[in-house]
């Protein structure tokens, strides 16, 4: 390819090696130095060349990962709190022993999503451990999934229902909220937040309007995004290998397009 070619020679597409490469890094959990040593022993003659360790490591960072495929209108998606993947692979007993300090870990915030199809996630949002869980990420969540579908629901749990703006957005922009409201909740005019005292009055405190609530908006299947992190950390571990801030986050966003992959050829075949 770069034989005989005058100037800076040509670059690997990211399609032809550089994202198979961080696919490949981060199902088998290996270090990039590694990496290059597996292309090596398997490539084929008529490879060019093989990129170093440290391209590997750049071009993997600079790769732009879209999880937000399309999947259709009318879907219903499900999101829940915060789920954290630890910085660093250091376990507790050797905290103990040797008196390291700890750390910190992410925070992955998730949309799962068509609850009734694919199962896969159309969203994510990665935190340092200081932010939060108020549910002020759910309005970025649903941007992110709902710029290739139309989302008919939200279900999500009572941690959402701390302030009234998640039920404007969602009002706003003509999508039914799941989201439990607290059981002491009342309906107040002063807010001026319909959507909420909606949601309020369907969810009043006797059992059996909650049991009706929940069954109409398909509430139980809220449990599809705790199987999205059992299954992602089952894959892929509990820890990021990477050191810096943005790295990270770009080794989650790999990790869950790869669950994606998986997630399509599950539903390919059954």
């Amino acid at each position: 390819m770069n034989h005989g070619k005058v100037g800076e020679p040509y670059d690997y597409p990211d399609s032809f090696i550089i994202q198979l490469l961080g696919y490949m890094r981060a199902y088998f959990h290996l270090p990039y130095r590694q990496t290059e040593g597996v292309v090596i022993s398997h490539a084929s003659t008529k490879v060019p060349g093989i990129p170093h360790y440290s391209t590997i490591s750049r071009r993997i960072n600079k790769l732009e990962i879209k999880i937000n495929e399309k999947l259709g209108n009318d879907i219903v998606i499900a999101l829940d709190s915060s789920t954290g993947i630890k910085v660093a692979n250091r376990g507790e007993w050797m905290q103990h022993k040797w008196h390291v300090r700890k750390k910190g870990y992410l925070k992955i915030h998730v949309v799962a999503v068509d609850i009734k199809k694919k199962k896969r996630i159309l969203s994510l949002e990665i935190t340092s451990e200081e932010v939060h869980d108020d549910g002020k990420m759910l309005n970025k969540l649903v941007d992110n999934a709902a710029e290739n579908n139309r989302v008919k629901c939200v279900l999500a749990d009572g941690m959402y229902d701390s302030n009234n703006r998640n039920f404007r957005y969602l009002s706003k922009s003509h999508i039914k909220p799941g989201i439990k409201t607290r059981s002491n909740s009342k309906v107040k005019t002063t807010t001026n937040c319909h959507a909420r005292n909606m949601s309020v009055v369907r969810q009043q405190q006797q059992q059996t309007n909650l049991k009706r609530w929940k069954h109409s908006v398909s509430y139980g299947h809220r449990w599809m995004t705790e199987t999205v992190f059992s299954s992602m950390k089952r894959m892929f571990g509990e820890h990021v290998s990477a050191r810096k801030f943005p790295n990270m986050v770009k080794e989650i966003f790999i990790k869950a397009s790869l669950y994606n992959r998986f997630n399509q050829i599950v539903y390919k075949h059954f």
